[in-house]
């Protein structure tokens, strides 16, 4: 029955072909247009492949990238809210190029007085503010931030030129740095640290009531910039929003704090015996062995003690890390401490946790099981973790990332009580900062540049970390998460592939999409099998390197041998939206009896249907229907006696799979999958004909909102009222 409807069908095609070229020759010449066809590849847009980035997807035989190493000094000054440091750089240029200068990044220049980001901000005025608001607005008020650079010296301890600009600062070099020569110099620098609660940023510390501080501190000293042969010199300005790639080297870190406070950083702690006492020593080797459960290092008793008093001395804790790529600390001596080990593929790794009692009973309860459980599950999709251990920090309006440490927020009420909504917070953010361990802390791509493949990128694995927690786990990324937002004002949305800086909506449009996109990807375009390996291999591929976005898509496909253009094209490059409906249904018979136009053709095309042999016929007049006509052709089987033709059409500018659910007259549902190359010939409307041995009573398309289809109002036959969902959607809209 297949065989003779395709004859017919197609013939029928071949004849409406004829005549439409009829049609054009009388019109006369017609101009020509560019391949806008959906399908067409990305040649267009994708950077070249060459020896550093080829073809592929992978580095090139001639890949190369710089290293810095670095060796600081740091102190803590408590009193004063301030960090002195002094560090010892060795920059390693390992490119073919010589280099005229370094370029050095001076976060902190960003909250200075004279920062130029509150000056790029629009500032209406308000008709009711606070006086601190006021003050801040109006009165300008020095608060005296930024970097101090106290010298800036060469191996020999003699002055180095510099200049600086704003949040760079370039180092003259006396000469030019060859291809595989290193450099060694020094910055003495001071800054005083920010408020992060009342001030805002990324790091700083929290002031508490009983006169005791939270320090969470990164980007706090003078770092390199990225030089490749991509962009050259990553040096644009800090706004505040879009990170910095970093390169990766070895660090050798000494910080002087408080006597009484606990420390933890990036790297391994080298001299615990002079910073930890020995039952601290005892209960973390405790730790080393528990795969279950935390152990606690510090119980909230001994810190509540050690909160109520203060200490004139201090202590120095000395950290070495290799191969990363940033270091930050926490610092407080209110933290309760607790540590547990995981397993990554036979691999013993320690995931801690510091916090003040302010977090608990939260954080006692979920997080250093929620760090152990984004350890294990980022490592199945991508390689096993490479660092001894995984620290997750207590702050209060913070969720910041850098190697190995994370600062993440969640806090219960005073009395200790909190909500569905605090607990899962605070879960989504831990997954999602450790998660920043993999990209880009190791995957290092340019996060000024490509937001997504840093924030996008983690938050699709996070996806599947926080469901792999919970299956229950609302994680805010999925398909449907992101119907609101793609169905919104067009002039507030940008495409995926849009430097974050100049984003309006950021969140959605550097997280949210992408993971949505990657998750719809896995699930229903590649299937989990072919994609988590593409996925795998693009992630060892550019461990501890620095990927770009052609690296990526070309990765997906060349490992997968599936071609995605089409859809990096459409989710990642444009606006367009996903619009899948039916069109029409039409409910179709087999009959004995050729229609009119059936006939003609036969007579028409008579050697033609000569070589046919016998044939069955399919009508759309329910009186002429004879289910019996395949009866000598089938051998017994039984012959589907309900045939529907389904016309899909499609308002929405993406292409997608078109999934469908057929639901039949005894209350059992089929599910179909078409690929998005339905759409390669007709980018408006396809058809597909559905047969079966009983009635089909509804048909609905994407039933489970796996392809973020923004108007689900055309997506049911019969066409079903106007549901929450869709009024909700509509809302949105105006």
């Amino acid at each position: 029955m297949r065989r003779i409807y395709f004859v017919l069908f197609s013939f029928f095609f071949i004849t409406t072909a004829f005549v439409a070229q009829e049609k054009i020759e009388k019109k006369g010449t017609q101009k020509g247009h560019t391949d806008e066809n959906k399908f067409r590849q990305m040649k267009d847009l994708l950077a070249t492949p060459n020896d550093q980035h080829t073809a592929s997807g992978g580095p090139g035989h001639q890949y190369s990238q710089q290293k810095v190493d670095y060796v600081m000094n740091i102190r803590l000054e408590e009193s004063t809210n301030k960090i002195y440091g002094e560090e010892k750089i060795t920059y390693h240029n390992n490119s073919k190029d010589h280099l005229e200068y370094l370029w050095v990044q001076l976060d902190q220049n960003m909250r200075a007085d004279d920062s130029k980001t509150p000056l790029a901000q629009s500032n209406a005025a308000s008709a009711f503010l606070t006086p601190e608001d006021f003050k801040k607005n109006f009165m300008k008020e020095s608060k005296g931030f930024g970097f101090n650079i106290e010298k800036v010296s060469n191996a020999e301890g003699k002055p180095l030129s510099y200049l600086i600009n704003w949040t760079m600062m370039r180092i003259n070099l006396p000469k030019k740095l060859a291809p595989g020569e290193k450099f060694n110099f020094s910055i003495q620098w001071n800054y005083k640290i920010n408020n992060s609660v009342k001030d805002g940023g990324r790091s700083g510390f929290e002031d508490f009531p009983d006169g005791n501080n939270n320090y969470t501190i990164a980007q706090f000293f003078p770092r390199l910039c990225v030089y490749n042969n991509v962009e050259g010199w990553q040096n644009m300005q800090f706004w505040g929003r879009s990170e910095f790639a970093l390169e990766f080297g070895d660090y050798d870190v000494k910080i002087t704090v408080p006597a009484d406070h606990i420390l933890e950083a990036t790297g391994d702690l080298q001299n615990e015996k002079d910073v930890l006492t020995k039952e601290q020593r005892s209960r973390f080797e405790q730790a080393r062995k528990s795969f279950k459960d935390p152990v606690m290092i510090v119980t909230q008793a001994e810190a509540e003690i050690s909160e109520k008093s203060r200490v004139t001395t201090s202590k120095i804790w000395h950290f070495k890390a290799n191969m990363v790529r940033d270091f930050a600390f926490a610092s407080s001596r209110k933290y309760i401490w607790d540590a547990m080990a995981v397993s990554i593929n036979g691999k013993t790794v320690m995931a801690t946790s510091l916090y003040p009692k302010e977090g608990n009973p939260l954080w006692e309860k979920h997080s250093t099981r929620v760090v152990a459980n984004t350890l294990e599950e980022y490592s199945k999709l991508t390689f096993d973790y490479p660092y001894s251990k995984a620290v997750s920090v207590h702050a209060d309006r913070q969720g910041m990332e850098y190697p190995m440490i994370c600062f993440n927020y969640g806090r219960p009420n005073p009395d200790g009580t909190y909500s569905d909504r605090v607990r899962d917070g605070m879960i989504g953010v831990i997954t999602h900062e450790v998660g920043h361990n993999f990209f880009p802390m190791i995957v290092n791509s340019d996060e000024r540049q490509w937001t997504w493949m840093d924030e996008g990128l983690n938050s699709f694995v996070e996806i599947l970390a926080e469901l792999d927690y919970d299956p229950n786990f609302n994680t805010g990324n999925l398909p449907k998460d992101i119907v609101s937002y793609m169905g919104g004002d067009q002039s507030n949305i940008s495409p995926i592939m849009s430097q974050g800086d100049y984003v309006k909506q950021f969140g959605p449009n550097a997280y949210t999409k992408p993971a949505a996109g990657l998750y719809m990807l896995r699930q229903t375009i590649m299937g989990p099998e072919l994609f988590d390996y593409a996925f795998r291999t693009y992630a060892q591929r550019w461990m501890f390197k620095h990927p770009t976005p052609e690296d990526f898509f070309r990765t997906m496909e060349d490992a997968s041998a599936m071609d995605l253009d089409w859809f990096w094209r459409g989710w990642f490059y444009t606006t367009d939206v996903t619009d899948i409906g039916i069109k029409e249904v039409k409910p179709l018979y087999l009959t004995d009896k050729p229609s009119e136009r059936v006939q003609k053709l036969k007579i028409q095309y008579k050697d033609y249907f000569d070589s046919l042999g016998e044939l069955v016929f399919i009508t759309d007049i329910k009186e002429d229907a004879n289910p019996k006509a395949m009866t000598k052709y089938v051998d017994g089987k039984e012959v589907p006696s309900f045939i529907y033709s389904v016309e899909f059409d499609k308002p929405g500018g993406l292409v997608m799979p078109i999934i469908v659910e057929l639901t039949f007259a005894d209350g059992t549902k089929e599910k179909q999958t078409f690929p998005a190359q339905i759409w390669m010939k007709d980018d408006n409307s396809v058809k597909r004909v559905f047969s079966s041995s009983q009635e089909i009573i509804s048909i609905t398309v994407d039933p489970d909102l796996e392809t973020a289809d923004v108007d689900t109002s055309n997506n049911s036959w019969p066409k079903k009222e106007t549901d929450k969902f869709d009024q909700f959607k509509n809302k949105i809209k105006e």
